[in-house]
């Protein structure tokens, strides 16, 4: 079982997650959802939200964005789900997956509580 790390190279947190993972020895498989060959499907979505122990969508999104990508404060999750497929700069990162376990790499070191 490899460690995946939902990545957006342009990103400081996103690079700084990935540092914490290599300076603790973890060489995890990168992910870069930004790429349109490697976006996120709404069932892949979902899976990380219960990996992450069945939380909504909005745990893992970025706020600030959402009005800019024209989703309603009151969209349900499916509505969530299917904008961030959408449009994956409403994805917060990063997300690091191992086996049956995600988290949001908010701070960086969270990345490592599922090691």
């Amino acid at each position: 079982m490899s460690y995946v790390l939902i990545h957006n190279p342009g990103c400081g947190s996103s690079k700084k997650g990935l540092e914490v993972l290599e300076a603790a020895g973890i060489q995890p498989d990168i992910r870069r959802y930004m790429l349109v060959a490697e976006r996120l499907s709404v069932d892949e979505l979902k899976e990380i939200a219960r990996k992450m122990g069945g939380v909504s969508p909005r745990a893992f999104m970025r706020d600030k964005d959402a009005a800019d990508a024209g989703l309603a404060t009151d969209a349900s999750d499916a509505d969530v789900f299917a904008a961030m497929a959408k449009n994956p700069k409403l994805i917060q990162r990063p997300i690091g997956i191992n086996g049956e376990k995600a988290v949001l790499g908010r701070p960086n070191s969270a990345l490592l509580t599922i090691v």
